[in-house]
């Protein structure tokens, strides 16, 4: 599946948005990729984690676990682990840090691929990779559907993406005049409003 294939994915599901977005990370943004929208439909889940997990295959690279951080990862991580015959699990946010809850252990030693929806900052990613570290497990692989970073955010493992767009960022104090003039929406899993 090449890129513009991934990308008519998202904008056939609606998740392709254009305006002026404020995203977890606390950028501010003129495109925002609502993944839920895309993994909703089942099939469409279903292609798009195919085309990543043959992608990820192509790597050679071995895994026994997936790992993803909730919320946006864990129904990508589930259908990836799937595809991979192999187990997954997810972290969550416990007093601001993610930990493994519901029983979820690492067995030390495993190679993990530490799977995500989207990527821009790669700060969840990095947490999620913390822990999975603390748990003794081996990362040899980060994932996501689209890495909006242009392939620049550092998440520390190798990542493979199924597309990678340079969707601008900017900080508060920098978004351009034109951005500005759009109010400013939070349409992620952590507020409606910026």
């Amino acid at each position: 599946m090449d890129q513009e294939t991934v990308l008519n994915e998202f904008r056939a599901a609606g998740a392709l948005l254009e305006g002026h977005f404020k995203l977890s990370s606390g950028l501010h943004s003129p495109v925002y990729l609502q993944c839920a929208r895309v993994l909703m439909d089942p099939k469409r889940a279903d292609r798009l984690c195919t085309a990543f997990a043959e992608k990820l295959r192509a790597t050679n690279v071995s895994v026994d676990l997936v790992v993803s951080p909730a919320m946006g990862g864990v129904v990508v991580g589930y259908e990836v682990a799937r595809q991979l015959g192999v187990p997954g699990i997810f972290t969550e946010r416990v007093d601001g840090e993610f930990a493994l809850r519901r029983g979820f252990e690492i067995p030390k030693g495993a190679n993990i691929l530490m799977m995500e929806d989207i990527i821009t900052t790669g700060l969840s990613s990095r947490e999620c990779i913390k822990t999975i570290t603390e748990w003794g497990g081996n990362v040899v692989a980060a994932g996501c559907l689209i890495n909006r970073s242009g392939g620049r955010a550092e998440v520390g493992a190798p990542v493979t993406a199924l597309a990678t767009i340079d969707a601008p960022t900017y900080t508060a104090d920098t978004v351009p005049e034109s951005l500005r003039a759009i109010p400013a929406i939070k349409p992620g899993s952590r507020g409606l409003k910026a």
